[in-house]
């Protein structure tokens, strides 16, 4: 079932201008699996992504905590994407938060990402190559290798492709 509830696109933008909101987002979706995780955790791992070191420096630890204390987070949960404790110091993510997650992922000139495209091109492939196994007609006329050896190609192509329409993105990322 489609949701009809998600984030408008503005808000969603306004959420992903600031870095430590994207950092918020990134790791209760991605790194806590949707698990809550406490003020303290959340603002050590974002200090020590912004200045390089484990353990990051006290002063960018205090900075980081404050700044999602006093405003990120009470932000995030004014929009919906989070649930914060502020007593408890503790941090949710809401339904919401995967919609911004969303937005973060590389997304293809045609609105789907590539982790969808992977994911369609591996089921398509490893379906084809079992209809070969079991003797599907006109499917099994073709080697299971032979369909093998083509998904590869396709899948190399795709990643060629991604890396080649990304390739201002992946220069910056080499030159930080």
């Amino acid at each position: 079932m489609f949701r009809t509830d998600t984030l408008p696109e503005g808000t969603i933008f306004e959420i992903l201008a600031n870095n430590r909101r994207r950092q918020t987002i990134r790791h209760l979706t991605v790194e806590s699996s949707g698990e809550p995780t406490t003020l303290h955790e959340l603002s050590l791992e974002i200090a020590a992504r912004e200045t390089g070191e484990s353990p990051p420096p006290r002063a960018a630890r205090e900075s980081v905590y404050n700044s999602l204390h006093q405003t990120h987070l009470p932000k995030l949960e004014e929009l919906g994407v989070v649930d914060y404790d502020r007593d408890a110091r503790e941090v949710h993510p809401s339904e919401h938060a995967r919609d911004v997650d969303q937005y973060m992922e590389v997304v293809t000139s045609h609105g789907v990402t590539w982790s969808e495209v992977y994911r369609s091109l591996g089921v398509a492939s490893l379906t084809l190559v079992l209809w070969s196994l079991v003797g599907l007609p006109v499917v099994s006329a073709v080697d299971p290798v032979l369909w093998t050896s083509g998904s590869l190609a396709c899948f190399a192509l795709l990643v060629t492709y991604q890396l080649w329409s990304n390739r201002w993105y992946i220069r910056q990322s080499l030159r930080d």
